[in-house]
């Protein structure tokens, strides 16, 4: 787990893409991290480990199928939905925030316009 502080939230990231066998997927989360770690507020993001499973969770390779976990600055969490909303096509993202009080709020998005939205619960929820 990532120690946060008060200026940083931990989110997980999942994608969905029935179209993609279970090594596909992985690779393609793996394939992505390194993009991710670009992102403007990310200030780490990795696979998560079999160990931090949640329930009923697949794994693939000691990893959370499909599955990333970053620690971003709070206050830059817009440059990262910009990101995400940019790789939704045939994918759903689900995405939860985690703040350091451990409160959590998932959302879950399959096309661009739900980005706008979840942004703003989002953004609500980290304010509260």
């Amino acid at each position: 787990m990532y120690m946060t502080s008060q200026s940083n939230i931990e989110i997980t990231i999942s994608l969905v893409d029935a179209s993609l066998s279970d090594e596909e997927l992985q690779e393609k989360v793996e394939n992505l991290l390194p993009e991710l770690r670009q992102v403007d507020g990310v200030e780490n993001a990795d696979l998560v480990p079999v160990e931090q499973a949640p329930p009923d969770s697949k794994a693939l390779g000691g990893y959370v199928l499909g599955t990333l976990k970053t620690l971003v600055d709070v206050s830059k969490v817009k440059p990262l939905f910009d990101f995400l909303a940019g790789m939704v096509r045939s994918k759903t993202i689900e995405t939860t925030f985690k703040k350091p009080d451990g409160t959590e709020l998932t959302i879950k998005v399959s096309n661009r316009e739900d980005f706008e939205f979840a942004y703003q619960k989002a953004e609500k929820f980290l304010k509260s």
